[in-house]
């Protein structure tokens, strides 16, 4: 008989998030969020060299790469943001990678991954509030970070308790399972809401494009 909460040490693949499903979010999402932070490293070694040069990100108004660069929240930390990405984003292919190649990774791992999704999630959401409501400009480069940050958050998460992983109360296990099967609508409409919010602080200049 199945038991009702997935072992911890046994990998499903009838769950709607199999091994391979899970290796390829994190592949790929890596793979496009390490991308992005490396060519915004790039730009910004250029802009530093060259304070007159106009990033291949800044569009116009308010897609505009140049503009973020040049505030302090560009530097949360004390040192360009993207180089967390540089950074964090190839553990997460390597993360990826290992699962399609059949790897069962522990716990602890699982655990520390989601930790850093954590750390990912919040410091996205700051910096997409800075950008709405202080700086007045979005980078698209940080926008393709923020899309796959909320993406790798939101199926780590629903892996880890599917797996059992992040214990949940056995009252839980059935919204879980219903979550789980529905893990796509969890990033879509996490997205369409930020979507919403942005078309919404942009609203008086996207009018004037129509």
């Amino acid at each position: 008989m199945r038991p009702d909460r997935p072992d911890r040490a046994e990998p499903d693949q009838a769950s709607p998030i199999s091994d391979r499903l899970i290796g390829w979010v994190l592949a790929v999402g890596g793979l496009l969020g390490g991308a992005a932070a490396f060519t915004l490293t790039v730009e910004k070694i250029a802009l530093l060299r060259d304070p007159d040069y106009t990033p291949s990100c800044s569009i116009n108004p308010i897609l505009s790469c140049g503009s973020v660069m040049n505030t302090p929240q560009a530097e949360v930390f004390g040192f360009p943001n993207p180089l967390i990405g540089v950074a964090m984003f190839p553990l997460v292919v390597a993360t990826g990678v290992a699962v399609l190649g059949g790897i069962r990774l522990p716990r602890w791992w699982w655990l520390g991954l989601q930790a850093g999704t954590i750390f990912g999630i919040g410091l996205v959401h700051w910096l997409f509030a800075q950008s709405l409501y202080r700086i007045g400009a979005l980078c698209p480069y940080c926008m393709v970070v923020w899309v796959v940050t909320i993406v790798l958050f939101s199926y780590v998460t629903l892996h880890n308790l599917d797996r059992g992983h992040l214990p949940v109360p056995p009252s839980w296990r059935a919204a879980v399972t219903v979550v789980t099967r529905l893990h796509t609508a969890v990033p879509v409409a996490w997205l369409l809401i930020l979507t919403v919010l942005v078309g919404e602080a942009f609203w008086t200049y996207w009018r004037t494009l129509l």
